[in-house]
């Protein structure tokens, strides 16, 4: 009996030690678990519940014109942020943050229970909103100064510009295609706190200095935007169009001194205007260019000797091409003329004749140099490539159309651009808008330079066609 007893102790013994045994070696096992396999994420969570980061953003370069004239600024604007482990009260605190914000309470109150180190409630108040919410003094609830972008000038340049968006992000204009220069880099204030959400005194506060974005000098000089602008409103009112575009180009260089379309916005609001208003119809709108396209077809006809300047036309008023009667814009037509005479007569029968004579492929590849149905490469977003008739379908009828500028669509940066290549004796360039990226300090970082793309026509040519000009 003393045996059995003795039997079932040591059974009770060995089954205890067996389960202390099966303990230890699960805690081992968690141990081991949480040490190699999870130490990372502990620690990520552990410095989440004890650090904060506030956000310091940059100050976004400045955009000038050429004289170095303020177009585009950085202004100082309060954004209001959140610790959600700080707040005692979330619905409370929603309430009060909505009434003043114009926020929805319901939303706000979930983002605020949110279990993370740092949220934003609304960002870039104006100055009266920020001064409401300070003065509620909430736990948990911060403002902090950021950039906001500012255009003295309202709506002026606005094709060119562009706007920023909430983060100071370009989403239009050099903001956009200089939004690597201009954007600088963010800083950050690293703040400890212990468990119960308070500030640890004389524990390390870390700042990282934001570096503020590059100055950008454009190629436009601010006192012929302002006319060319002028200039718009007054043809739009006077004519009731439903669009309009000036360009004005320097020829040697290719420099942009000025750029405009109407309808425009202002990009201070740029949101409470329809997205079709921002379109930069001067990079991205194709159109016929009408008699305007006569100095490519003259340059053509000059370059392919297939026309002389004393070479006598007759024009009775209209040509028929292939059973389609062309007019000419003059009733009864010109008469007997000279191609010079064609030429300062934008004569239709007379530039028909004369790209008749050309043909189809001299004619292309003259279309072709001079830059048609392909980027100028002007640093403005959205640039198109205008409208071309496949040149393996291009039938007489078409040459002879788009000899007047018919039946074929060219942006009106690419016509600006070709055009000046014949004022320029005869070499292309692309087209610029910006002369030069400075730092803060005036330091030189870029300069851009005339980049001539290609030589479209001989001097002497180019220099022949002016003169007829």
């Amino acid at each position: 009996m003393a045996s059995a007893s003795h039997v079932t102790i040591r059974k009770r013994v060995a089954v205890f030690f067996l389960m202390v045994t099966f303990v230890i070696v699960g805690l081992i096992c968690r141990l081991g678990y949480l040490q190699f396999y999870r130490s990372t994420w502990l620690a990520e969570n552990a410095t989440d519940q004890r650090v904060r980061e506030i956000p310091v953003e940059a100050k976004r370069g400045i955009i000038y014109d050429r004289l170095g004239r303020e177009l585009a600024i950085s202004v100082s604007a309060e954004s209001v942020y959140a610790i959600p482990a700080e707040i005692r009260n979330p619905e409370e605190t929603a309430a009060k943050l909505a009434a003043i914000l114009a926020l929805d309470p319901n939303n706000l109150a979930v983002k605020l229970k949110k279990r993370q180190a740092f949220t934003w409630v609304k960002r870039k108040l104006d100055a009266e909103t920020a001064r409401q919410v300070k003065v509620l003094n909430l736990p948990g609830i911060g403002l902090t100064q950021e950039s906001q972008r500012h255009y003295p000038q309202d709506n002026l340049a606005a094709h060119i510009l562009g706007f920023t968006g909430v983060d100071s992000q370009g989403l239009d204009g050099v903001e956009m295609t200089f939004d690597s220069y201009l954007r600088g880099r963010s800083g950050s204030i690293v703040v400890e706190y212990d468990a119960r959400g308070r500030e640890i005194p004389h524990a390390n506060h870390r700042y990282v200095p934001p570096v503020d974005g590059q100055n950008i000098y454009l190629t436009i000089d601010l006192v012929i935007q302002q006319i060319i602008e002028r200039e718009l409103d007054r043809i739009m009112k006077e004519t009731q169009a439903r669009a309009a575009t000036i360009i004005i180009m320097q020829p040697q260089t290719g420099e942009i001194l000025a750029l405009a379309n109407k309808p425009d916005y202002n990009p201070n609001r740029f949101a409470e205007f329809a997205p079709k208003l921002w379109r930069n119809n001067a990079v991205s709108n194709a159109y016929e260019p009408g008699s305007t396209f006569k100095i490519i077809t003259t340059a053509a006809a000059l370059g392919e000797r297939v026309v002389k300047l004393e070479d006598r036309f007759f024009d009775p008023g209209s040509i028929d091409v292939q059973g389609r009667n062309i007019h000419c814009w003059k009733h009864g037509g010109h008469g007997s003329q000279s191609f010079v005479e064609v030429v300062q007569n934008s004569c239709n029968v007379g530039f028909v004749t004369v790209g008749l004579r050309l043909g189809t492929d001299p004619f292309y590849q003259y279309i072709d140099k001079f830059g048609f149905g392909k980027h100028t490469g002007i640093d403005l977003p959205g640039e198109a490539k205008g409208i071309m008739i496949d040149k393996a379908k291009v039938k007489p009828i078409n040459i002879a159309t788009m000899s007047i500028g018919q039946s074929i669509a060219v942006t009106p940066i690419q016509l600006v651009n070709a055009v000046s290549a014949v004022a320029n004796d005869g070499k292309l360039n692309r087209p610029q808008i910006v002369r030069e990226v400075k730092d803060k300090n005036g330091q030189l970082i870029r300069e851009f330079q005339p980049d001539v793309v290609r030589q479209v026509l001989e001097e002497a040519v180019a220099k022949q066609e002016k003169g007829v000009l």
